[in-house]
Formats: structure tokens, C-alpha cells, sequence
């Protein structure tokens, strides 16, 4: 029979990432976890720089993995965040997959956490995750969403209800949704309404598993035209595909899209404000949350 827990991490790493960063991703979905994944998937969105290229060597070396076996997918050409996803799930060796980024920390009970839950029958499942800027124990917001399906569902038609960076999903949930489709900044979002359409079982869990590095561009790079033309993308997408009713529509694009023009040194604050303020009322008015 074979082991329901035997996972694999899907890690995908570019040319603008740091080596210092990816490093410890690394060594964070590995050497750090009190379960760990028989496999580590690092997608290379083409050609890196020599700093990411002998982080990869001493990942395939077994130096920062202590042990988990990795394999490496490079790709010619960088082909942006969804082709990249796509590619490295189709080497992916087991059904259950854990999301993880070059910047990002998964804190050591993450996979003890979900893991058993998506190999029990979930097939997408997030956590909170915590930001943090330079020290990542000097911790900051915290962003989590509803637990209860329902709840997810109602959220979805307005905000992405799941953190990407902290995900653990089915690869037959995500290949019967369609997979990773490229929507420049919303890829994610995207797959997620696709799968909830789908009839996908999902779920949170409020606790934090994931600290989420936001440099000083982070919330500059949730406005502007390009992430303007994504939103219109997705609205209308969305209600192509009926997950969204013409009045959901209309809301959307005026909350969201306004959202993408706020100016960047607002974005934060407002950003938190929102947070503090959907703990205490409805998540699905929060427009900032992606």
C-alpha cells in the first residue's frame, strides 16, 4: 500500500530571485520540517544568475536538504510564474503537493499540519501565513481566511480566500480544474475560482505555517496598469464562467479596480486596516487582499 503522507514541494525560482532567500526556502521545506517531502521540485524559469545556480548545486547534493531527494526542471526560457507551476507539476512524483516560493519560510509544523489533512480528502488547502520584512522573527501582519467552505466560497466571489504561498493541493483537483493558466499576477486566483467551480473540497487553517517576505516592493507591485488589465481579465472570466453574477461584476471591478490605484505608499496601511477590520466583520469586503 502505498504511503498517503509521501509528498512532494513544488518550488519554482528565477533570475530576479535572491540566493541568500532561496537558500533558506530551501532548507525550511526540508531540513527544517518535522515531516519532511520525498521529494523537493525546483522549477528553474530560465537561465539564473551563478549565486541561484550553486544553491541548486548544493540542494541536488544533498547539503540543505538533509536528505529529501530534489529535482531540478529547467526551462530554456523564462516563461513566467503559471507555465512554470504547470511544468513542474507535470514532475511531480505523488498526488499531494505543497506550494512553496524562493522568499518565503515554511515554519516547521507546516507539513505535519496539512499534509495529513489533503491526504485525508481535502483537495485544496491553505494557511495563515505572517509577513515579514529582514529578520523573520520580527513578525508583522498576519493574514488568514475562513475555514469553513461555505464561507470560502462567498469570500471567493470578491478576494482570493487562500494564501498561495502556504498552499497544499491534489494534482488530479488541479489538472481537472484545468491547471496553472497565465493571468499576469492572478494565476493563483484564477485556479482557485476554477476549482471551487469545480466542485474542489477545500479549507484554512487560521494558524500561521508560513512567513511571507515583502520587500519594499510588495505592495507597490499590487497596483498599476498591468495588474489593472489582469483584474479586468479575471472579472470577466469569472463571470463567463457564472462564478460571478452581473452585479458581482459591476462591485468587482470598482472595488478591486480602484484598489489598483491607490498609491503605494497607502497600500500597506490600508492593506492592514482592512485585515484588522475583517477579523472583526465580513472577509468578503476586503478588497486589498490580493
Amino acid at each position: 500500500m502505498p504511503d498517503v503522507t509521501a509528498f512532494s514541494v513544488l518550488l519554482p525560482v528565477y533570475r530576479g530571485d535572491q540566493p541568500a532567500f532561496f537558500e533558506r526556502a530551501v532548507r525550511s521545506v526540508t531540513e527544517d520540517q518535522t515531516l519532511r517531502p520525498a521529494e523537493l521540485v525546483v522549477v528553474v524559469d530560465g537561465p539564473v544568475p551563478s549565486g541561484i545556480a550553486e544553491v541548486l548545486r548544493r540542494a541536488e547534493a544533498g547539503e540543505l536538504t538533509a536528505g529529501v531527494g530534489v529535482r531540478v526542471v529547467a526551462l530554456p526560457e523564462n516563461v513566467g510564474l503559471a507555465l512554470a507551476l504547470d511544468a513542474g507539476l507535470a514532475q511531480c512524483s505523488h498526488e499531494v503537493v505543497a506550494r512553496a516560493d524562493a522568499d518565503d519560510v515554511s515554519l516547521p509544523t507546516r507539513f505535519e499540519r496539512q499534509v495529513p489533512l489533503v491526504a485525508g480528502g481535502v483537495d485544496l488547502l491553505s494557511s495563515a501565513i505572517v509577513e515579514f520584512e529582514h529578520d523573520e522573527h520580527v513578525r508583522g501582519l498576519v493574514r488568514a481566511w475562513p475555514s469553513h467552505p461555505t464561507e470560502i466560497a462567498r469570500v471567493a466571489r470578491l478576494a482570493d480566500p487562500f494564501n498561495h504561498p502556504s498552499v497544499v493541493y491534489r494534482c488530479s483537483a488541479v489538472a481537472a480544474a484545468g491547471g496553472y493558466q497565465h493571468l499576469a499576477r492572478m494565476e493563483d486566483y484564477w485556479l482557485f475560482v476554477r476549482m471551487l467551480t469545480a466542485g474542489a473540497r477545500v479549507a484554512n487553517l487560521a494558524e500561521p505555517l508560513v512567513l511571507y517576505r515583502v520587500g519594499a516592493g510588495a505592495y507597490r507591485r499590487r497596483g498599476g496598469w498591468e495588474l489593472a488589465r489582469s483584474e479586468w481579465t479575471l472579472q470577466t472570466r469569472m463571470l463567463h464562467l457564472g462564478f460571478t453574477n452581473p452585479a458581482q461584476f459591476v462591485r468587482n471591478l470598482v472595488v478591486r479596480g480602484l484598489w489598483r490605484f491607490v498609491p503605494p505608499l497607502l497600500r500597506r496601511p490600508f492593506y492592514a486596516a482592512f485585515t484588522r477590520w475583517r477579523e472583526g466583520g465580513s472577509a468578503e469586503d476586503s478588497p486589498a487582499a490580493h
